[in-house]
């Protein structure tokens, strides 16, 4: 009989803890678009409060957005990627400001 350490597989195998195993969360990148309104000084206080970049790390990735069009705010896991992109687009809102904020598999 299985001992409680172990797992049964959809095929019926008995799995013991040691041979289960365990995918990776998938992450997700955090991108701010570049648009005609949004400040440079409101991206970089985006990046450094919800993303608590240093001000230096806020700026090169406000001059990557503005330059490139878009620039990585971070990788996260879904859940917290999604949380912090909520963020962005509540703190754009309530600043009237149409900043845009994605999410793209890493």
């Amino acid at each position: 009989m299985p001992s409680m350490d172990d797992w049964e597989s959809p095929d019926g195998e008995v799995l013991s803890e040691d041979e289960q195993k365990v995918d990776e969360p998938g992450m997700y990148k955090v991108v701010l678009h570049n648009d005609d309104y949004t400040t440079m000084d409101f991206v970089v206080e985006i990046l450094t409060s919800i993303f608590k970049k240093s001000f230096e790390e806020a700026t090169e990735i406000m001059f990557n957005v503005h330059t490139n069009g878009k620039g990585v705010a971070g990788v996260y896991t879904y859940d917290i990627a999604a949380t912090k992109a909520r963020q962005v687009r509540g703190k754009a809102r309530q600043s009237d400001f149409p900043l845009k904020c994605s999410l793209e598999e890493a």
